[in-house]
C-alpha cells in the first residue's frame, strides 16, 4: 500500500546547494533494497517465474464450486502470486524511484505493470465463479476444511454483493459503459488542468506574472492584500466564463453515480457508494450534522483571522494568508528521530522497539538527490518491511511528514504481523488514522515543551489550520456532495445558478457572520475535484477524527486505550473497517469522535488567544 503526500515546506530550509549524486549519500540514510531482491538479476528471475506460476490458475477455472478443495488451492495460488508480485512491483518502483533517470528501472517498472495485467486478466474468473456458488453450499465448504475458514470474512464481505450483481448479460453491459462513464471527469480533468489560462497579474513587486493555479495558490499566501484581492479576481472571474459548462460536467458526474446506484439496486448514490467498504449511512450523515451542531469553532477562528489580519471584513482572499511571520524551526534529521521516540513514547516500549528499527534497519531513504522522486510516501508489501521516501528538508513539515508516513508503515507492519495475506491491506476509510494519529502525538509533544510563545503560536495555529481544513471544509464538501445527488435522484436538473446557490449557502453557514460572502466566491464549486470522486471527501473527516479521539487517550495515560489501539493496526481488513475503529474504542456511528475535534479546536483557539493577550 502507497501513501502519497506532497513534502510542503513550513519553515526556511537553509542556503540552496546542489543536489548530491545517489552515490554521495551515505548508506545509513538509503533503504536497502537488497531486503527485498539481493540483486536486479534476482528480480527478473522471479519476475520469469511469476509468470510461469501464474498460467496454473487456467486449471481450476470453472471448478470453484465443485469442491472446497479446489476452492482453496485457487485461493491460495491466488495469493501466492499476488505476494509474490508485491515484492516485484515494490522493488521495481522504489529502484526506479530513487533516481528516476534510470532507463533500466522505468523498464522495470514498465514490465512489472504488464505482468500486473496478465495476472488481473488471469484471476478475472475467480469473483464471478465465488458469487455463482449457492451461499448454503459456500457455507458448508467453509464449515468442512479448516483452511478455508480464514477466508471466511472475504468470503462473507464478497457475498454481500450478490444483491448488487446482476445477470452475465447486465454485467457485460455495465463493464462495457466503464469507459464512457469516466468522461465527466475526464472532461472537467482536461479543462481544469490544461486547457483553462489565466490573465496575467502583477505579483508584489509590481512585476506582471502568467497567473497559474500553482501560482495562485502563493500568491493567496501573500501578505499585500491588494496582490491577494486582484490575484483572485482574476482566478474566479476566469472559471466565471465556464460556470454552464462545469454545471454540465459535474451533472454528468451525479447522474453517473446514480445510474450505478440504479442499475445495482442500491437505494441511492450514497448507499452505493458506502457499500464496499460495509459503512453504514449513518456515518457520512453524523460527519455533516455534527458539524454543523457545532460549527462554533470555526466562527470562532473566522473571528480570530479578522482580528489578527486587522481587518475591518474578512474576504474570500483572507482565508490563506498566514496569520503568523515564518518560523525557522531547523531541525537536523537526527534531532527529528529523537523528538519522533520521545513523541510517540505513550504507545508503548514495543512501538518504541519498532520504531527504532525503521530508523536503523533501511527502511527509510531520508534525502534528496539528483533524480529522485519529489514529495514523500510509505510503500509497503506483505513478507518485507515498510520503506518510506522522504526529501527531508530540516523544516518543521518535514518532521510532521515523517511522522506521517510512519504512521501508515508502522501501520502496515503491524498488520503484517498479525494478519494473512489475504488480510493484510486495510480500507481508505482506515488508512488515515494511524498516520494521523502519529502527528497528533508530535504536537502534543512539541506544545508540551515549546515555551517560546512565538513558536507556541505558531504551532497551534497550524494545528487549528489542519482541522480547519482537514474537518471542517471536508464536511462542507461532503454536504455539498449530499446534497446534489439528492437533487438529482429527486429529478431536479443541476444548473450552474441552483450550484452557485447551494455554495454560498453552505460558505456562508460554515464561516460565519465575520466572513464577507464575495459574490464571485459563489462559484467556487466548479474548480474541485473532489466533487467528481463520489463521496470520498467524508473519510478525511472521519480519519482525522478518530485519531483525535484515540490519541487523546492514550496520551492521557489510558493503557487499554492504548492496547486496544495496537490491535487495531495488527488487524488489517480481518473485519469491516467500521468495526475495527469500534473494537479500537472509537465509534463512528455516534457524535463523540467528530466533538471531540471540535473540542479540541476550541481549546486550541483559548491558548491562541491566552498566548495573544499577553
Amino acid at each position: 500500500m502507497m501513501h502519497d503526500k506532497t513534502n510542503m515546506v513550513a519553515g526556511a530550509a537553509g542556503a540552496l546547494e546542489a543536489l548530491p549524486e545517489r552515490s554521495e549519500i551515505a548508506a545509513e540514510f538509503q533503504w536497502k533494497l537488497q531486503d527485498i531482491f539481493p540483486d536486479d538479476e534476482a528480480w527478473e528471475t522471479q519476475l520469469e517465474q511469476l509468470v510461469q506460476r501464474t498460467e496454473e490458475l487456467v486449471a481450476f477455472q470453472g471448478k470453484l464450486g465443485n469442491s472446497a478443495d479446489d476452492l482453496l488451492k485457487c485461493l491460495l495460488l491466488r495469493d501466492e502470486i499476488a505476494e509474490a508480485f508485491g515484492k516485484i512491483f515494490l522493488y521495481a518502483g522504489l529502484s526506479n524511484d530513487q533516481d528516476t533517470r534510470e532507463s533500466r528501472y522505468q523498464a522495470f517498472r514498465e514490465k512489472a505493470s504488464a505482468v500486473m495485467v496478465k495476472i488481473n486478466s488471469a484471476t478475472a474468473f475467480i469473483q464471478p465463479e465465488i458469487l455463482a456458488i449457492p451461499e448454503a453450499t459456500l457455507q458448508e465448504f467453509i464449515s468442512e476444511t479448516a483452511d478455508l475458514t480464514s477466508y471466511r470474512h472475504q468470503l462473507q464481505n464478497l457475498m454481500r454483493s450478490r444483491a448488487h450483481v446482476l445477470s452475465s448479460d447486465q454485467e457485460a453491459l455495465l463493464a462495457m459503459s466503464g469507459d464512457i462513464s469516466q468522461t465527466p471527469y475526464n472532461t472537467f480533468s482536461m479543462f481544469n488542468n490544461a486547457d483553462i489560462k489565466f490573465p496575467p497579474v502583477k505579483d508584489g513587486k509590481g512585476n506582471e506574472i502568467e497567473l497559474t493555479k500553482g501560482r495562485y495558490a502563493r500568491l493567496m499566501e501573500n501578505p499585500d492584500r491588494e496582490v491577494r484581492e486582484q490575484a483572485f479576481r482574476a482566478f474566479y472571474s476566469t472559471y466565471a466564463g465556464w460556470t454552464n459548462t462545469l454545471a454540465a460536467t459535474l451533472s454528468g458526474a451525479v447522474k453517473r453515480d446514480v445510474f450505478y446506484a440504479r442499475a445495482r439496486r442500491h437505494p441511492s448514490s450514497l448507499e452505493a457508494a458506502l457499500h464496499s467498504d460495509n459503512i453504514p449511512v449513518q456515518v457520512y450523515h453524523n460527519v455533516v450534522d455534527t458539524i454543523n451542531q457545532s460549527i462554533q469553532p470555526l466562527h470562532r477562528y473566522m473571528e480570530l483571522r479578522q482580528r489578527m489580519l486587522k481587518l475591518d471584513q474578512l474576504q474570500a482572499w483572507d482565508l490563506s494568508v498566514p496569520l503568523l511571520a515564518e518560523v525557522n524551526f531547523d531541525i537536523p534529521y537526527l534531532d527529528t528521530r529523537n523528538i519522533l521516540q520521545t513523541a510517540f513514547a505513550p504507545l508503548g516500549e514495543q512501538y518504541l522497539q519498532d520504531l527504532q528499527r525503521s530508523f536503523k534497519d533501511g527502511w527509510i531513504d531520508v534525502y534528496e538527490n539528483k533524480g529522485k522522486r519529489s514529495g514523500a510516501y510509505s510503500w509497503a508489501t506483505y513478507g518485507i518491511h515498510p520503506y518510506v521516501l522522504l526529501n527531508y528538508n530540516k523544516t518543521l513539515n518535514a518532521m510532521f511528514t515523517l511522522a506521517h508516513e510512519l504512521g501508515h508503515a508502522m501501520h502496515s507492519w503491524y498488520t503484517h504481523q498479525g494478519q494473512p495475506y489475504h488480510y493484510s491491506r486495510y480500507t481508505i476509510f482506515v488508512a488515515e488514522v494511524a498516520s494521523t494519529l502519529n502527528e497528533a502525538l508530535l504536537m502534543n509533544h512539541l506544545l508540551e515543551t515549546t515555551e517560546d510563545p512565538s513558536r507556541r503560536l505558531y504551532l497551534l495555529n497550524k494545528y487549528v489550520d489542519q482541522i480547519r481544513g482537514t474537518v471542517f471544509i471536508q464536511s462542507l464538501f461532503a454536504e455539498f456532495e449530499k446534497i446534489i445527488h439528492e437533487r438529482v435522484e429527486e429529478g431536479t436538473a443541476l444548473t450552474a445558478e441552483s450550484l452557485n446557490a447551494l455554495n454560498r449557502e453552505l460558505y456562508t453557514r460554515y464561516f460565519g457572520p465575520q466572513f464577507h460572502m464575495e459574490s464571485l466566491f459563489d462559484i467556487n464549486w466548479c474548480r474541485i475535484p473532489h466533487y467528481y470522486y463520489n463521496f470520498y471527501v467524508y473519510k478525511y473527516a472521519t480519519g482525522f477524527s478518530a485519531a483525535t479521539a484515540l490519541s487523546q487517550r492514550i496520551v492521557a495515560g489510558d493503557e487499554a486505550a492504548r492496547d486496544a489501539y495496537l490491535n487495531f493496526l495488527s488487524r488489517g481488513s480481518s473485519a469491516y473497517s467500521i468495526d475495527l475503529l469500534r473494537d479500537a474504542g472509537v465509534d463512528m456511528t455516534s457524535p463523540e469522535p467528530i466533538q471531540a475535534t471540535t473540542e479540541l479546536m476550541d481549546n486550541l483557539l483559548d491558548q491562541m488567544e491566552t498566548l495573544l493577550d499577553s
